[in-house]
C-alpha cells in the first residue's frame, strides 16, 4: 500500500471513527442520567468483549498479544477516559462536553513527542491550534452556560482529565499498533474495564427500563465500531496527525445537540465548526514528505 493509500485510509476510518463515537455520546445523553457511570461502562464492555472475542475467533487472532503490559495500561487509560467523558456528559450539554474533550489532540501531540519520539510538523502544530479556536468559539463560554458554578468547575475538570487520559490512551494505541492486531488492543480495553467496573455495578447498579436497553445497545455497539476504526486509523497515520482529523467529533456532536437536544446554532458555533473543518482539511495535506518538522 502507497503512502497516499494508507493516508486516505487512515482518514477514512478516523472519519468513521468520529462518527460512530458521536452517536455514543447522543445515546449517553438520551439515558439522561439516571443509569451510574460505571453501569454504562460495564454493560459497554460485555457487548464490546463478546463482539471482539466473536471476531478474533472467526479471523483466528490471538485475543492476548505480545506487549502486555503495555495492553493492559491502554486499558486503564482508556476506562479512566471513559469513566470521564460519561460522567461529563451527563453533566454539561453535548456539544459543550464534547469540545472541551476534543482539546486532546494538543495532549496527544505532546506526549507522542515525548513517549514516541514524534516529531510535530509544522502544519500540524496550525491545525491543533486551530481546532483549540474552534473549540474555544464552540463553547463561548460553554455555550452560555455560567462557569462559576462549582458543579459546572468540576465537570469541567473532569471532561479535561478525560481529554488527558485519551491521549495518553491514544498514545498507547499508536505504540501498540506497530506489532498488535487492531483486535487485540480494542480487546484489552473491556477486559480491563470490566472488572474494574463490576464492584461499583453491585452497589450503585439499576434495571434498565424500556428505551434504556437500546441507548445502552447503541453505546456498546458504537464504541465498538469507533475503536476498531480509529485503532485502524491510528496504525495508518502519526498520532498528532490523527488526533486533529478526529475534531470533527465536534461538528458531528453540534449536529446531534441541535436535532436531538434543542441545542440552538449560532455565530459561535458556525464559526468553530468551520475551524475544526479547516483543521482537518489541513492536517490531511500535512505529507510527511513534504513538511517540516519542529524538532
Amino acid at each position: 500500500m502507497s503512502i497516499k493509500e494508507k493516508e486516505i485510509l487512515g482518514f477514512q476510518s478516523l472519519i468513521a471513527s468520529a462518527l460512530a463515537f458521536s452517536l455514543m455520546t447522543v445515546c449517553v445523553k438520551k439515558l439522561e442520567g439516571r443509569i451510574p457511570v460505571a453501569e454504562l461502562i460495564f454493560i459497554r464492555s460485555a457487548i464490546s468483549l463478546l463482539i471482539t472475542r466473536f471476531l478474533m475467533k472467526q479471523l483466528k487472532v490471538n485475543p492476548w498479544g505480545t506487549n502486555k503490559k503495555l495492553l493492559l495500561i491502554r486499558g486503564v487509560m482508556g476506562t479512566g477516559a471513559l469513566f470521564c467523558i460519561f460522567k461529563a456528559l451527563m453533566l454539561l450539554p453535548l456539544s459543550t462536553a464534547t469540545v472541551i474533550q476534543y482539546s486532546y489532540p494538543t495532549f496527544t501531540a505532546i506526549s507522542a513527542k515525548l513517549f514516541l519520539g514524534e516529531k510535530i510538523r509544522k502544519r500540524i502544530l496550525v491545525a491543533i491550534m486551530m481546532g483549540w479556536v474552534g473549540i474555544t468559539l464552540v463553547v463561548h463560554p460553554l455555550r452560555g452556560e455560567s462557569i462559576g458554578g462549582g458543579q459546572n468547575l468540576f465537570a469541567i475538570g473532569i471532561a479535561l482529565m478525560g481529554a488527558v487520559l485519551t491521549a495518553l490512551a491514544y498514545v498507547s494505541v499508536r505504540k501498540l499498533s506497530k506489532k498488535e492486531h487492531p483486535l487485540v488492543i480494542v480487546h484489552y480495553f473491556p477486559l480491563v474495564s470490566a472488572p474494574i467496573c463490576l464492584p461499583f455495578l453491585f452497589s450503585e447498579g439499576v434495571i434498565p427500563l424500556g428505551m434504556e436497553w437500546l441507548w445502552l445497545l447503541g453505546i456498546g455497539l458504537f464504541t465498538q465500531l469507533g475503536q476498531v476504526w480509529i485503532t485502524k486509523g491510528l496504525s495508518l497515520l502519526p498520532a498528532a496527525q490523527a488526533s486533529s482529523i478526529n475534531y470533527t467529533q465536534v461538528i458531528f456532536a453540534t449536529i446531534w445537540g441541535m436535532l436531538f437536544f434543542s441545542e440552538f446554532l449560532n455565530i459561535y458555533v458556525v464559526t468553530g465548526a468551520i475551524c475544526v473543518f479547516g483543521a482537518t482539511l489541513i492536517s490531511l495535506s500535512a505529507r510527511p514528505d513534504l513538511e517540516l518538522v519542529i524538532k
